[in-house]
């Protein structure tokens, strides 16, 4: 019973702190608890045991354990942030046997959210799988890590970073006269690592995710290269005729889904040996928009509810005011998105936790009566709470609070900002269903 009640312990403090965790036990009143006594305890200087009491209310805080026999294929999250894109494919009856990411803190709120079941590794650093931090590895070793580690899966899914090529190394081996292949070009980005796995484990589709500026990202060399190694391992890509000024459909506005702007480019992908991609476009994701989109005034907590720590300060304010004037003086267009009910946003990003200015909610302030009035200054805007990004960002529905978020508020926004909006990749996710059982077939 120790043994159980440890390893639930164990479990618990990779996501949560000790102090939280003995809130939560002292909550049952059955016995009293402390940080101390709880760390007493995981460094073995102490052994405890749980009431069913405190048993029950700790599992609680663990994500719902899944039938994860009724599945109909299987994925790897690639940078996987807090899930949003494992998410969305859970949804429609995938199911995840690797995780991958470094970010010690999102790993936290992932765990918080998704059952994992003994089946699934979960790494920290890609580079550990790839050995690609060692150039002095051969490509046979790193091989046979990747496939000695990566399970064989149906689908790999990456929200990668966007970073720049370098072509010292092409050069070289041009001058030299040795063949060169995706494995010269996109050396030392973190999109080599993706490669590498896709080389080795050869699934039979992928969804890489990416910000909209990855088209143009240095010149446009940086995407011409990553769409020539997708070609080269033998992928079709949705798509991929789609020039510059044309109407990409790659490129998907969460507009359409909840009230955010925000576009993302999104690379589908499926083995060309399988021959299962012919009707295949993105453009077709329009089926799958909501008749009516909620409003943004849907997604927020009732006024007297909020926290007055999310209203700006009178200092912060002035200083957001009097810097949006004077840029504004000067023709530029930088300044604060104030919001009302019916608004669609700016694009969230992972800064809001520095002054929130892209997404600030009207209180009523009027300007009229004179920025300093007492009474007006009591309406100043204030921030979204991470509840309400976790909706805007499509983690769950208006008035459910289902969606765990075991970090600080600072940690949560860059959390929410990086992610992904998860009604998109499930529309992607759907729209990608059949061809991925086809491929399996």
């Amino acid at each position: 019973m120790q043994t159980n009640d440890f390893n639930l312990l164990t479990k618990l403090t990779e996501i949560y702190d000790q102090k939280f965790i003995a809130d939560c036990l002292n909550d049952t009143g059955i016995d009293q608890w402390s940080r101390e006594k709880i760390n007493r305890w995981v460094n073995g200087k102490r052994k405890e045991k749980f009431s069913s009491e405190e048993t029950e209310a700790l599992r609680r805080l663990l994500p719902e354990e899944k039938n994860n026999q009724n599945y109909d294929f299987t994925f790897i999250d690639l940078f996987a942030g807090i899930g949003g894109i494992r998410k969305a494919f859970e949804e429609i009856g995938g199911k995840c046997i690797l995780t991958s990411e470094w970010n010690s803190y999102a790993v936290k709120t992932y765990k918080a959210n998704y059952f994992n079941d003994s089946d699934h590794i979960f790494n920290e650093d890609i580079r550990d799988i790839t050995l690609s931090s060692d150039d002095r590895t051969s490509e046979k070793t790193a091989y046979n890590n990747i496939d000695k580690m990566v399970p064989d899966h149906d689908v790999l899914l990456a929200g990668f970073p966007c970073q720049p090529f370098s072509i010292a190394g092409v050069s070289k081996k041009n001058a030299l006269g040795i063949a060169h292949g995706f494995e010269c070009k996109t050396q030392g980005t973190l999109f080599f690592d993706v490669a590498r796995i896709l080389a080795t484990k050869k699934p039979k589709a992928f969804l890489l995710e990416n910000v909209k500026n990855l088209k143009s990202h240095d010149k446009g060399k940086t995407f011409k290269i990553i769409m020539e190694t997708l070609n080269e391992l033998g992928y079709w890509i949705a798509d991929a005729e789609i020039e510059q000024g044309g109407k990409d459909h790659k490129i998907i506005d969460a507009q359409n889904f909840l009230p955010q702007h925000r576009e993302r480019i999104v690379l589908v992908g499926f083995r060309k040996d399988l021959n299962v991609h012919e009707g295949f476009s993105l453009k077709n994701i329009q089926s799958f928009f909501p008749q009516k989109v909620l409003s943004f005034g849907n997604l927020l907590e009732p006024d007297e509810k909020v926290d007055e720590k999310y209203i700006l300060t009178p200092k912060l304010w002035e200083y957001l005011w009097n810097y949006a004037k004077k840029h504004k003086e000067k023709g530029n267009g930088f300044g604060f998105g104030l919001v009302s009910q019916a608004s669609i946003t700016r694009t969230l990003s992972a800064r809001y936790y520095k002054d929130g200015s892209e997404i600030l909610i009207d209180r009523g302030f009027d300007i009229q009566k004179g920025f300093h009035h007492k009474e007006n200054m009591k309406k100043r805007p204030r921030r979204l709470t991470p509840r309400e990004c976790a909706r805007l960002m499509g983690f769950e529905r208006p008035g459910e609070s289902d969606f765990k978020i075991p970090v600080s508020d600072t940690q949560a926004y860059k959390q929410f900002g990086n992610s992904v909006v998860v009604p998109v990749f499930r529309s992607v996710a759907e729209l990608m269903k059949p061809y991925i059982m086809k491929a399996k077939q």
